[in-house]
């Protein structure tokens, strides 16, 4: 089994991002609110780079300004005998911090049905 790409859906969305595997990013790639996302396996670990993004892109959710020489490289593993993933993200912009910065996101399984989340046109009551 060769895989080419990972597809991540967010519940929350509809966003659903595309990360192609073992493959280099584009020369020039175009900004966009998801930019371009490649990745590769370090034994169990999923590592998904991505550049392109946008200055709307939100970078936490505090809505922290950023450029659009934002860098973020994520670490994606299984960690608590398969019941936990855990995300380490770094975040680097020359042109926005003094050097890069790292945080992480825990996601723990469940059981139950992903849940549709429907939002109004033109919604401004936005929460991070």
């Amino acid at each position: 089994m060769n895989p080419i790409k990972v597809v991540i859906a967010d519940e929350a969305g509809p966003v659903v991002r595309h990360i192609y595997l073992n493959v280099p990013h584009s020369s020039n790639p175009r900004p966009s609110w998801m930019g371009e996302s490649v990745g590769w396996y370090e034994g169990d670990t999923l590592v998904i780079d991505t550049i392109g993004l946008n200055t709307k892109t939100p970078v936490d959710r505090f809505g922290t300004p950023h450029s659009d020489k934002l860098h973020v490289v994520e670490r994606w593993r299984v960690v608590d005998q398969g019941l936990t993933l855990r995300v380490d993200v770094t975040v680097d912009d020359p042109d926005t911090f003094y050097q890069p910065w790292k945080t992480y996101q825990v996601y723990r399984r469940s059981s139950r049905s992903l849940a549709a989340e429907i939002c109004a046109e033109n919604n401004q009551q936005f929460e991070y």
